[in-house]
Parts: structure tokens; sequence; C-alpha cells
């Protein structure tokens, strides 16, 4: 749904986005998006991590049986 977005599409959100909060407002918006934004990869990267540790613990395992 987001690839047919284009160009136009989204000066038109700004736009929009620009007279529904005011200028004022927008950069702290965009400021929390990013810290948002930052969060989920951050956890994101926790949990691959998590998931990349129990899959070396069981070859561990293996290995010792």
């Amino acid at each position: 749904m987001l690839q047919n977005i284009g160009i136009p599409g989204l000066i038109i959100i700004l736009v929009i986005t620009l007279l529904i909060f005011g200028p004022t407002k927008l950069p702290e918006i965009g400021r929390s998006f990013g810290v948002t934004l930052r969060e989920f990869k951050k956890g994101t990267k926790d949990l691959m991590k998590d998931e990349d540790d129990v899959e070396a613990d069981k070859k561990v395992e293996e290995k010792m049986l």
C-alpha cells in the first residue's frame, strides 16, 4: 500500500500535517517519531541477538551429547 504513494502524495501528507499540527509542533513530533523508531530497532536487535544465543546454546548442548 505504501509503495504507491509517490512524491505528490508525500507532499500532500506533509501539507495536511503542517496544517493540523502547525510549524511549532512538527519538530517535536519528528523527534518523538525518531526516538520511537530507534527504540523499535534496538528491541528488534535484542530479540534477534537473544534468538541467536538460544540457537548457539542448543548447538553446544548437541555437541556435548
